[in-house]
């Protein structure tokens, strides 16, 4: 074998590990230098997690490889916070340190997964995409949160699509105690394009800017209340949605399930559930005057509307692009 094919041979070899599947990717995660060769199982930070005891899915078995001491993840309050998703980190900024060097394509900068089509990270297209969620814990130790402690704040509905992603943060996101607050990444991808496969990457927070102190409510977990064709339910149940504080959406695991869907109907960061496009801006202790428990037949709650945000002009202006997204090309 000459030198050239033997080198194509191992190139080749290399793409399916390197493209397939996302994260999101920051200095700040727990598992970012986390390889292929680091467990005795794929346990990438883009690998996906499915039918896995506690223990592997968690954090994605990534808590004993923390960040460095002063690595955060900052997020300013009633603004945008930019994270990078993609296939590998060296189609980030973070490249440096991948194993595979940088694989950006310069001409296409805003690619998840360079020289590849959307199939390889699950979606047949734009309005195949199911969202994306950040979620937090008002806990600077990642080993002593539990998922019950999560609450989403921030829900992109069309990602997984471009490798810059936007997740607007409320305006009245209290500060994080010292040592700063634990964060994750959460995303389930459409089940036109791949297995029930969920997404989990944490990671260390600091909310900046705060002007609150009003807690976060106890987050509850949500419910499958919107129009949902694919099972033959044509309208929507407002009164048996949650609304307010949400937990992220645990699914098809071997253990700490929240959600119990069937293999082709998982549970998304969409109106399905009641998870609005943006920042969730109804999380707090008094975000609600009066709010009842859902059912098919409850009536809606009442938000206090003094101390609710109404839809920032951010929002306003990410809702107007999302006719630009679609115009991204692969």
């Amino acid at each position: 074998m000459t030198f050239i094919s033997a080198a194509l041979v191992g190139f080749l070899s290399y793409l399916p590990s390197a493209l397939g599947h996302a994260s999101l990717w920051h200095p700040s995660m727990y598992g970012f230098n986390v390889t292929d060769k680091t467990f005795d199982y794929d346990n990438r930070p883009v690998s996906p997690l499915m039918n896995m005891p506690f223990s592997q899915w968690w954090f994605h078995g990534h808590l004993d490889f923390p960040p460095n001491d002063g690595d955060f993840f900052e997020l300013p309050a009633g603004k945008p916070a930019t994270a990078e998703i993609a296939c590998n980190k060296g189609a980030t900024s973070f490249f440096a340190s991948s194993e595979g060097g940088d694989i950006r394509v310069p001409s296409s900068p805003n690619t998840v997964c360079p020289n590849s089509g959307p199939d390889a990270f699950h979606t047949k297209g734009f309005d195949d995409l199911t969202g994306c969620a950040l979620a937090i814990a008002y806990n600077s130790d990642a080993a002593a949160v539990q998922p019950e402690d999560f609450t989403v704040f921030s829900v992109n509905q069309t990602c997984v699509w471009t490798r810059f992603t936007d997740f607007q943060v409320p305006e009245r996101m209290p500060p994080c105690p010292p040592g700063g607050c634990t964060c994750a990444f959460f995303w389930i991808h459409s089940p036109d394009s791949g297995g029930e496969q969920n997404y989990m990457n944490g990671f260390k927070c600091n909310i900046t800017g705060a002007t609150s102190t009003v807690p976060l409510a106890a987050p509850k977990v949500a419910r499958r209340c919107g129009a949902d064709s694919a099972n033959g339910k044509w309208h929507a149940a407002p009164g048996n949605c949650t609304y307010g504080a949400k937990q992220p959406l645990y699914w098809f695991q071997q253990e700490r399930n929240n959600m119990f869907e069937g293999t082709y109907s998982p549970p998304f960061y969409t109106d399905l559930y009641e998870f609005r496009d943006g920042p969730q801006d109804d999380i707090f202790e008094d975000s609600y005057l009066w709010l009842p428990d859902p059912s098919p037949t409850a009536p809606l709650p009442v938000l206090n509307t003094t101390s609710t945000t109404t839809p920032s002009s951010a929002g306003r202006r990410r809702r107007r692009g999302l006719e630009r997204r679609r115009r991204v090309a692969y």
